[in-house]
């Protein structure tokens, strides 16, 4: 892979030329699409003399420079480009080229899901459709006008309002669409096809009417209307928080099955993966239905924040990703439990950031190169992203973060612009200076805080110091300005201070005047993004008292994973973890809320900590965890679950949702006790039960204790939702996950399953992607679970390099294994580099793998 290139921020440089208006037209045919793309095109740079526009694949047919159509010598197709010789300073290009979308694997331009065609550009997929300076500050005003058939496309969708429609005598006919918001290519969509379709409408603030279409496969027109619901509370939630209307008539959204994201914010005309729009009470579980609502808002939030401001470059993608992402999380916590969506975000972070940042992988927020940006669609860009506008948010407090907001907004729409654009506007409305907070775009790795406490003649000391990791190449990075939010308890439990602490120095005192040693409660609401060492915990007793949500659920985590970890040294349970699970028990709390407080540390969570992961070990003191704890509280888990056991409930309130989530945890505790008992009831809730939710908690639970009401209910499973790729997608990824034995096995005979499809990621996703999580079996001590991913990465990629690279993700655990893991992980991560006409995405991904072991 000598020819993969690597793109560096420091290397940008201002587009020479620009594109004023793209005037297209689509000719859609089975066989081929003829693409004929009218530019008026301005030299930016007078010193330029040749227009290099981006082309990857295309098929060139003719060009015409001012109405004249040149010959061979006045261009040259290049790889990946297409040079026009000497051009004048300001000029229209008329460029005819041909595709073939059926062809189109990639998912990347113009391609086929189904019968549908449909487009994904973002990040650089225009330059699959037609030749175009195809890069985020190029911002044109589009007309695009769709031609096809009016059998089998009557539906013709691009950007922006319907300008006209017309009839042909051929039994074709065309839509014309006119954008009056100038945008980037990537932003660019179209769709033709046969849907049914949900409309619905919504009167802004101000009193202007918007007509609402949801698009999607005839049939599952019934499964939209949450996502309507979510479109219309994301559109007035918009309105209160931020001040922000929606611009245009008309706003559609469309449901595709073969999709490489969730979904893609391309102005006026969002398309999505199905999966984050479909959805009813027999198909979908409570986390498929709250998944559809974020990402839902997410995507129309981008209106403002990525579409109406976009990003200079691809370096500032966390610009409009971190940003949406903390915007569509307060959406969720407004709508839902602020403190159960706040652990859940917090979750989120830690599973795949976290672990992003303590490998090869990791990067600032605002990385500074790439081979393939489609790689750094990741959780630090995103997540870790939102979690650097929240602590801003902490810092400049709700009303001069909507100032700076406003400022925002107002200083750059219709500009693409840089994370710096964005961090002025902050620190003038939020009067506060910013240029040490900056190292949150810049620097890698997640930040540790030391903590150390001291009491002495009625002071109480607080020393804090900042550890900073090494970046990946090594070199030392500086330490961090950010808020930390504390309280502090006495002896009884009662808070007696709560404050939010500013950090900017390696080593800080705070002194606190009391006459008693205090309870220190630390990083409440999850403040800051990093990992907390304390010298002196009081797990079990925050886990009792503590008045902060979040700061009693990481008590509870933290004394778990210090009792899993004292077990895996063999040592006996802590007598007072175990209380203090009791009294949660007991408690009368929120219930989804105590059903993430009863759930013990994930797998992800305790390899973290390790400097070399014994999976083996983790596993066994998990199990023996979790059967000491069902064998003691046995009946007061099964009063829970008789409580709240309602299998006729399928409403979606808080409270219908909270009743399954605590008694599927009662039950999946329980199950580790591997009795018939169990294994019945189990068996009882997969029959009786109407939900998704309910089923899937059940299904789960058998695969992993009785292979007898396993084998029937799958059957049953598999025979009733054989046609619903979405569900199917369920019934994979339960599959994958399963810890009996033979799993590789069966994971591999599922492929030869007629609803399974390698051409569309959901599915790949959901048997090899899950799969990668199962530890048990990915890192079997014969190498047969690395063989197998290494060998799925170099056949999808062949289909699908973005999906493979996806799936290379999971070697990145490759520094904490065990010798003799590393050793078979190796050999297949040499295998996979070594592989001709790899794709730069999975070169990128191994290589750094294998370069920073």
């Amino acid at each position: 892979m000598s020819e993969a290139k690597t793109i560096y921020l420091k290397d940008y440089k201002a587009p020479e030329f620009t594109v004023k208006t793209c005037d297209l037209v689509f000719e859609l045919f089975e066989e081929y699409t003829q693409v004929t793309n009218l530019m008026q095109i301005v030299k930016m740079d007078k010193s330029a003399k040749d227009l290099v526009l981006d082309s990857v694949e295309l098929e060139l047919v003719e060009i015409h420079l001012n109405d004249v159509k040149l010959e061979e010598e006045r261009y040259v197709v290049e790889k990946e480009s297409l040079r026009v010789l000497d051009v004048e300073d300001e000029f229209k290009l008329i460029i005819i080229n041909k595709i073939y979308p059926h062809r189109n694997s990639e998912l990347e331009g113009l391609y086929k899901s189904g019968n549908i065609f449909c487009t994904q550009n973002e990040p650089e997929g225009f330059r699959r459709i037609t030749p175009y300076i195809d890069r985020p500050d190029v911002m044109a005003v589009f007309k695009t006008t769709l031609v096809a058939s009016r059998e089998k496309y009557p539906v013709l969708l691009s950007n922006g309002n319907t300008e006209s429609n017309f009839k042909l005598d051929d039994g074709r006919h065309g839509v014309t669409w006119s954008d009056p918001y100038p945008k980037p290519s990537y932003l660019f969509a179209l769709v033709a096809g046969d849907l049914g379709v949900v409309k619905d409408k919504y009167i802004t603030a101000s009193g202007k009417y918007v007509r609402l279409n949801i698009y999607t496969d005839k049939g599952n027109e019934s499964k939209c209307k949450h996502a309507m619901k979510s479109l219309k509370e994301a559109m007035q939630w918009d309105e209160e928080k931020y001040g922000r209307e929606y611009d245009l008539s008309l706003y559609n959204i469309v449901a595709v099955d073969s999709f490489n994201m969730g979904a893609m914010e391309n102005k006026g005309l969002n398309i999505f993966n199905s999966a984050y729009v479909l959805a009813d009470e027999d198909t979908a579980t409570d986390a498929n239905f709250m998944g559809i609502q974020s990402v839902i808002a997410h995507e129309y939030f981008h209106n403002w924040t990525g579409n109406r401001i976009t990003c200079r470059d691809w370096f500032q993608l966390t610009l409009k990703e971190g940003l949406t992402v903390f915007r569509d999380q307060c959406f969720s916590a407004d709508l839902n439990s602020k403190e159960v969506q706040r652990i859940e975000d917090v979750k989120a972070l830690r599973e795949r950031q976290f672990v992003e940042d303590n490998s090869p992988m990791a990067h600032p927020i605002q990385p500074d190169s790439y081979m393939a940006i489609n790689n750094f669609y990741t959780a630090t860009v995103y997540e870790k992203g939102a979690e650097v506008i929240r602590m801003l948010h902490t810092l400049l407090g709700e009303q001069k973060y909507r100032k700076a907001m406003d400022l925002y907004f107002d200083t750059f729409d219709a500009q693409a612009v840089r994370t710096d654009d964005f961090l002025w506007a902050m620190s003038k409305a939020g009067e506060m200076n910013l240029e040490q907070f900056k190292r949150w775009y810049h620097q890698s790795g997640t930040p540790k805080l030391d903590v150390d406490e001291k009491f002495e003649d009625g002071t109480y000391t607080l020393t804090l110091i900042q550890k900073i990791p090494h970046a990946v190449d090594g070199s030392e990075q500086k330490p961090h300005f950010f808020p930390l939010k504390i309280g502090l308890l006495d002896e009884s439990g009662k808070e007696i201070l709560e404050k939010t602490l500013l950090i900017s120095k390696e080593k800080e005192e705070f002194l606190f005047k009391t006459s008693f040693k205090p309870v220190l409660s630390i990083n409440r609401d999850f403040s800051a993004p990093i990992i907390i060492d304390q010298k002196e915990t009081h797990y079990g007793f925050l886990m009792k008292h503590d008045t902060n949500s979040f700061a009693k659920y990481e008590a509870a985590q933290l004394f778990g994973i210090q009792i899993i970890e004292s077990l895996m040294q063999g040592n006996d349970i802590n007598d007072e973890y175990v209380r203090a699970y009791g009294h949660i028990l007991e408690s009368d709390l929120d219930i989804s809320y105590k059903a993430l407080l009863l759930e013990l540390p994930s797998i992800s969570a305790l390899m973290q900590r390790q400097n070399v992961v014994d999976f083996e070990l983790i596993y066994d003191a998990i199990e023996k965890l979790q059967k000491h704890l069902a064998s003691l509280y046995k009946e007061k888990l099964l009063e829970i679950y008789s409580k709240f056991h309602n299998p006729l409930c399928v409403d979606l309130d808080a409270n219908s949702i909270g009743s399954r989530s605590i008694k599927n945890r009662c039950l999946k505790l329980l199950s580790s006790l591997k009795s018939n008992e169990m294994a019945v009831m189990a068996n009882e809730q997969y029959s009786n039960s109407l939900t998704m939710t309910d089923k899937v908690a059940a299904l789960d639970i058998l695969e992993n204790i009785s292979s007898e009401y396993s084998a029937v209910a799958f059957k049953h499973f598999h025979d009733k939702y054989r046609q619903n790729t979405l569900v199917m997608n369920k019934y994979f990824s339960l599959l994958a996950a399963s810890h009996r034995e033979g799993t590789l096995e069966r994971v591999i005979a599922l492929q030869k399953d007629a609803a399974y499809n390698e051409l569309v990621p959901n599915l790949v996703r959901s048997l090899v992607g899950t799969f990668t999580r199962n530890y048990k079996y990915f890192h079997a001590k014969d190498g047969s679970g690395y063989k197998f991913v290494a060998d799925k990465i170099i056949d999808i990629d062949k289909i699908n390099p973005q999906m493979a690279s996806s799936l290379a993700g999971a070697f990145k655990i490759y520094k904490k294994l065990n010798v003799q893991n590393k050793k078979m992980m190796k050999v297949e991560l040499e295998r996979v580099v070594s592989t001709h006409s790899l794709s730069k995405n999975v070169y990128e991904i191994v290589s750094k793998i294998i370069k920073n072991q």
